[in-house]
This record gives structure tokens, C-alpha cells and sequence, in this order.
């Protein structure tokens, strides 16, 4: 596997604003997230309608929303502790995909980005191919 260096254009991850650009408002975008994550652990019904998922891939859609939303979070408030969440989901995600790598949408396995201190450029690359591929139901 090849070994990409520690920047966002080299790897072609796109910036925020471009990766975030159809992505709900922060409070919706949470209030989903928080849904879907009692959804997942059982603390709420999920919808009786709608398409039948497969599991892992929702598991998988979940772990980028809430690493995106993370990260969006962290822009907007780049202290110590917003950066520390998105660093830490984004490496779920990454640990998830490493398990999965059928499921990764863009272009570059996360193992590709290794001299990043976090993987948040990893999940702007994916959450910008996720929403391209119209955004598949969880």
C-alpha cells in the first residue's frame, strides 16, 4: 500500500467547507447522531418503515456521521477538548474500516494517511464520498 504524505490536497481530501457542504446544521446533524446512536444501542425503537440495512454498513454510516459531526464541532471550537473528540472518532472510524475495508468510499484506505496527527482529513475524504453517493439510508 502506498504512503501518502501529511497533507489533505496530496491525499486529496477535500477541505471543510467543501466536505461539510451538504451537511445538515449542527443541531440537526447531533440530534440525528444521538437518535441513531440509541437506535444502535437499543435505548430506542428504530423507524418500522424504510429499507432493511445491513448492519454492518450501518454500524460503519454511523461511526462517520458522529466522526463528522466531531469534526465539524471542532472547527467551530478548536480547543483542547473538541479536537480530542474529533481526533478520537475519527479513529474509530478508522479502526472500523480497517476491519471493513469493503465499506471505505473514497479513494485512500486510512492506513494511507499515516503522518497526520489525527485522522479527521480521513473522514472529510469519506463523509465527502458518502454524501456524493447521495447519502445510502441507515
Amino acid at each position: 500500500m502506498d504512503v501518502t504524505p501529511n497533507s489533505g490536497e496530496s491525499i486529496g481530501a477535500p477541505p471543510p467547507h467543501e466536505a461539510y457542504a451538504n451537511a445538515p446544521d449542527l443541531r440537526r446533524e447531533m440530534h440525528q447522531v444521538l437518535a441513531l446512536g440509541a437506535e444502535r444501542d437499543g435505548r430506542q425503537a428504530g423507524p418500522v418503515t424504510g429499507p432493511l440495512v445491513d448492519a454492518t454498513a450501518a454500524e460503519r454510516a454511523w461511526l462517520l456521521r458522529r466522526a463528522a459531526l466531531m469534526d465539524r464541532m471542532a472547527l467551530d471550537d478548536p480547543g483542547p477538548g473538541p479536537a480530542a473528540a474529533a481526533a478520537e472518532t475519527a479513529e474509530q472510524l478508522v479502526l472500523y474500516d480497517r476491519r471493513h475495508p469493503g465499506l471505505v468510499a473514497g479513494p485512500h484506505h486510512p492506513d494511507a494517511i499515516t503522518l497526520v496527527p489525527s485522522h479527521r482529513l480521513y473522514v472529510r475524504q469519506e463523509y465527502a464520498a458518502w454524501t456524493a453517493a447521495e447519502r445510502p439510508r441507515i
